[in-house]
């Protein structure tokens, strides 16, 4: 059976990078950045103190980071990154309890065509409002979401904070549960993933994923459950939600009984599961349904891994 997967002109997200500690400082782990070799080598050079940059600040102010332009910033590639056409870039700290075990950070490139969203909600006063969100061309979009706000258990984000648990929407264009329908179809959003972003102490954040088929963020989702299947002493967890676009939906819960399943260290899932740590694969034979990158993301609930949610291009 053929499993390539024709890849788009081009991508919501040109680079993704993960960040960990090491001493007192952020390394990169690894990344992939596409053709941009010259960004990558920048990359690989250097790293971030707690503050330090865009990984350093989402690590010092303990939450998710959007920045909307480099110039003037304190973002610390800004030279390579407009070389690379690269305008806008998005932090996600990956917390265990108190303990810091990654930054993810993804780069966007910006033009009149490229559409999509990666958003940010945080609560007050009892609701999520917009922290911060990168949009792209989707202006009208960005308005309505700044001018919206979610009780918890309503539309994609307030799912997300009830639940305490990642949640993928369909067709958000005409589904009633998506708040924005009418706005998100006007943009060509077709697919949004929600996770809740765990930090210390009592605040609420949770990042949202929009992608839209022209430009997406992922043609393939993935959400894997590893709260309690656990045979014996080896970590496991099972997919419990997915779509592709090839394939469809990934998961049948009519169908349970055949669920798909890995253990720690299996594969790219499962080496998320065995380190608890995030991972960035591009340009590898042998990913998965013959992707050509992913992002696989650990979320840890009260110190312990409870989801894996992956996305691939």
């Amino acid at each position: 059976m053929d499993t390539t997967v024709a890849a788009p002109d081009r991508t919501f997200v040109e680079v993704s990078e993960i960040w960990v500690p090491e001493g007192d400082q952020l390394v990169l782990a690894e990344g992939n950045y596409g053709a941009l070799s010259e960004f990558a080598a920048a990359s690989r050079r250097e790293s971030f103190a707690r503050g330090e940059g865009l990984p350093g600040k989402a690590w010092a102010e303990e939450r998710p980071v959007v920045l909307k332009g480099f110039d003037g910033s304190y973002f610390k590639r800004t030279e390579a990154a407009k070389e690379a056409g690269l305008t806008s870039a998005v932090a996600v700290p990956v917390f265990a309890g108190a303990t810091l075990k990654a930054v993810l950070v993804v780069l966007c490139g910006d033009d009149e065509d490229r559409t999509g969203a990666i958003e940010v909600w945080s609560e007050q006063d009892g609701l999520l409002m917009l922290d911060d969100g990168y949009y792209g061309a989707a202006k009208h979009f960005e308005w309505v979401s700044q001018h919206t706000h979610f009780p918890r258990g309503q539309g994609l984000p307030g799912g997300v904070w009830s639940s305490l648990t990642p949640m993928l929407m369909r067709d958000l264009g005409s589904g009633y549960k998506f708040i924005r329908a009418d706005s998100a179809a006007k943009a060509g959003l077709t697919t949004g993933l929600g996770l809740p972003v765990p930090v210390p102490g009592d605040r609420t954040f949770v990042l949202t994923l929009l992608s839209a088929k022209g430009t997406p963020i992922a043609r393939r989702f993935e959400i894997w459950d590893a709260r309690a299947a656990r045979n014996g002493s080896v970590k496991e967890a099972r997919l419990i939600d997915g779509i592709c676009a090839r394939e469809g939906a990934l998961w049948d819960p009519e169908n349970a009984g055949n669920e798909r399943k890995v253990t720690a260290w299996q594969g790219a899932i499962g080496r998320v599961l065995g380190t608890g740590v995030p991972l960035v694969e591009g340009g590898k034979p042998g990913l998965a349904a013959g992707y050509d990158s992913m992002v696989a993301m650990p979320i840890h609930q009260n110190g312990e891994l409870s989801h894996v949610v992956a996305w691939y291009l």
